[in-house]
């Protein structure tokens, strides 16, 4: 079993998810072929959300009495 995370897209009034054609070679998988997929919810990580705001170091600390 090969796995992958898609976007889900809205097209009219369904949801869709795409099968990479990678994926689609992999597993043999043919058109109007049945097929069982299992849904998880991806949760996102916010690592990097603040790019380019580094802690501050040692040498940087402020003085605020100059």
């Amino acid at each position: 079993m090969a796995t992958t995370i898609q976007h889900v897209k809205k097209i009219g009034g369904s949801l869709m998810i795409r099968i990479p054609k990678d994926l689609v070679e992999i597993e043999n998988i043919v058109s109007g072929e049945l097929v069982q997929i299992e849904i998880q919810k991806v949760r996102k990580d916010w690592f990097g959300v603040f790019k380019g705001l580094t802690p501050l170091k040692k040498e940087e600390k402020l003085d605020i009495h100059d």
